[in-house]
């Protein structure tokens, strides 16, 4: 009657023995480190680059406890959290600005248990803080870059409808500035502005036989083009951060012009950094010819990761990033690192139409990025002062004769590898900047809602499981003890759950594990009740206990259902906090039904199962 077949019994062995196994790694501490990675994606980390920046940090006396060199990236593991930034700044330093210095917090878990796949747990930056990012916008930029497309789209219209002009270019002072022949030529031109560019403002004035139109953007426009950059980099930054699959990330605006990104629990602190604050974007224009010198532009040959001789461009911009639907990474015919675009609708139809009418003539792509340079010179105070000197930094990646008109889809080769391939079709997939973007600071943050909260929800915990195990036993005896083993077998299962399911707890989440604590010992409450009524309406012990599991079954999977219901709508329209609650919830209500149905019963029939005699049970 109260016996369990083998089977039974070796999967309870099995699931807890597991459970065990894949709860251990929350027990490891991270160390606090450093990651190094090349400032391109295609450059290799080698073993001089980390004895460099090794014996740099030893120099300056900063204790290095590990070192983990990979084809991409350099691990220093440091003794001391509080020694990070310093290190950071001596290794930067050192290093100079072709390597990417990211602060991490590196795992500490033992090989034996990464190798079967058990990592600990992903906790939220309210309970263990994570990397901390505050990039600055360039706003002005954004506003050179509207100017610069006016001035590009005037000078089209001009060229089309054969309207005379001297030049008409955009000037460093933000503003346009059109020469023209006649009264007549400058009168159609702001007649043009006047209808298609109402945020224009305009100035005339006349120089000797020229007559002269100076365009300027309102005080309105140029906060809407602002708000429009920061608005435009918020969404393109929270792409990014979901391509790189970080869990509860935090990205929002601070101030005027700046973004703050938080991102809990990062591994590759550096590829993050690097895919975060790379401001890419890819021109494509036609090859210049020898004859054109008004209308051309110089640049280098970037092919393979090495320059080579320059090459001549047109001014004009055929497309941008800004028209790409859609960017995936792979190989060509002959195993070289490729990315095929797809445009939207304006894009396909200007390219097809510039392409169509210069079949024979060659296609660059210029692939530009913002970048900066980190130095360091001394205050007068003597602490080191972070110097930041943003520069453009502009390459021709392919070259190609145009065979025939080109539509909405075709390929980007000339990379330098299948990494580089990778991250620049990320770039172009997660949508372009508004505007190039600086790191103004990085650290490493502490958790977010002070240390004494979270102390006390962990205390939380472990005062809710010492009262309800004291609870039971006081209450049910040895059926106590029976509960008070399972429940912590939940616990265990819901922390190995967490861990093998990549779940981000977060301090809300910690009160559903309390929750949890109370509906583990709810159905033992509901079983042991149901077998002392069994047991007062004169069945035998062996009975009763039957009775008590069988006829408790169905209120207590009413209950858990019901309540499971609930917490899969809080992780449907919730968001955050309430997400990290309904988790935790989740995964204890499916464990405790495990353990408290299932496990209780099986401690039961060990205990009783094989007694053919039951005068009494204790509970």
């Amino acid at each position: 009657m109260n016996r369990y077949p083998l089977w039974k019994y070796l999967l309870l062995v099995v699931v807890v023995t597991l459970g065990v196994i894949y709860s251990l790694p929350n027990l490891y501490t991270p160390d606090p480190a450093l990651q190094i990675s090349g400032e391109s994606s295609g450059m290799l980390m080698e073993a001089p680059v980390l004895e460099r920046a090794v014996a740099a940090l030893e120099a300056e006396g900063i204790g290095v406890v590990g070192t983990e060199l990979t084809e991409n990236s350099l691990l220093i593991r440091l003794d001391d959290r509080e020694m990070q930034m310093r290190a950071k700044r001596v290794v930067e330093t050192t290093l100079g600005g072709a390597y990417i210095v990211a602060l991490n917090l590196a795992p500490t878990t033992p090989g034996w248990l990464t190798a079967i796949g058990a990592q600990p747990m992903k906790l939220g930056l309210d309970l263990s803080g994570g990397v901390h990012f505050l990039l600055e916008v360039d706003v002005d930029s954004a506003i050179q870059n509207r100017l610069e497309g006016i001035a590009t789209q005037i000078r089209n219209e001009l060229r089309e409808e054969r309207v005379r002009y001297v030049s008409l270019r955009h000037t460093d002072q933000n503003t346009i500035e059109g020469v023209f022949p006649n009264a007549e030529s400058r009168a159609r031109v702001i007649e043009r502005a006047r209808s298609d560019y109402r945020e224009l403002l305009w100035d005339t004035h006349q120089a000797d036989d020229r007559y002269l139109v100076t365009f300027h953007l309102g005080e309105t426009t140029i906060r809407e083009i602002e708000s429009y950059a920061i608005s435009q980099n918020l969404s393109t930054l929270r792409n990014r951060v979901n391509e790189l699959g970080v869990s509860e990330p935090l990205v929002q605006r601070q101030g005027r012009n700046r973004i703050i990104v938080q991102l809990p629990g990062v591994q590759d602190t550096a590829e993050a950094k690097r895919i975060i604050g790379r401001t890419a974007n890819l021109e494509f224009r036609l090859e210049a010819s020898p004859e054109d010198t008004f209308n051309r532009e110089q640049f280098d040959f970037l092919e393979g990761g090495d320059l080579q001789p320059s090459a001549w461009l047109e001014r004009t911009v055929i497309i941008t990033g800004d028209q790409v639907a859609n960017a995936q990474s792979s190989f060509d015919e002959n195993g070289m690192a490729q990315v095929n675009i797809t445009l939207n609708a304006e894009g396909g139809a200007r390219m097809h139409r510039i392409t169509r009418h210069n079949v024979g003539r060659r296609l660059g792509v210029l692939f530009i990025e913002y970048k900066t340079r980190i130095s360091y010179e001394e205050g007068e105070d003597g602490e080191l002062i972070t110097v930041q000197e943003p520069y453009v930094e502009q390459n021709i990646i392919s070259l190609a004769t145009i065979q025939s008109a080109l539509g909405v889809q075709f390929r980007v080769t000339g990379l330098s590898g299948p990494r580089e391939a990778s991250e620049l079709a990320l770039l172009l997939r997660a949508g372009a900047l508004a505007a190039p973007m600086y790191f103004v600071e990085e650290r490493t943050i502490g958790p977010s809602v002070g240390a004494e909260n979270i102390e006390r929800g962990v205390a939380s915990v472990q005062v809710s499981i010492i009262l309800v195990a004291i609870s039971m036993l006081l209450l049910y005896k040895v059926f106590g003890i029976f509960a008070n083993i399972a429940l912590l077998v939940n616990i265990v299962l819901l922390i190995a759950a967490m861990s093998i399911f990549g779940a981000t707890l977060t301090l809300p989440g910690i009160a559903g594990i309390v929750l949890t604590v109370g509906m583990a010992v709810d159905a033992n409450v509901l079983i042991n009740s149901r077998i002392r009524e069994e047991l007062a309406n004169g069945l035998s012990p062996q009975a009763a206990i039957s009775a008590g599991y069988d006829r408790a079954f169905v209120s207590i999977f009413d209950a858990n259902v019901t309540t499971l219901l609930v917490a899969v709508i809080l992780f449907a329209i919730g968001t955050g906090p309430i997400q990290g609650f309904a988790v935790t919830l989740s995964i204890g209500i499916l464990a405790s039904m495990f353990t408290a149905i299932l496990g209780t019963r099986a401690l039961v029939n060990l205990t009783y199962g094989r007694r053919r005699n039951v005068e009494k049970l204790w509970i």
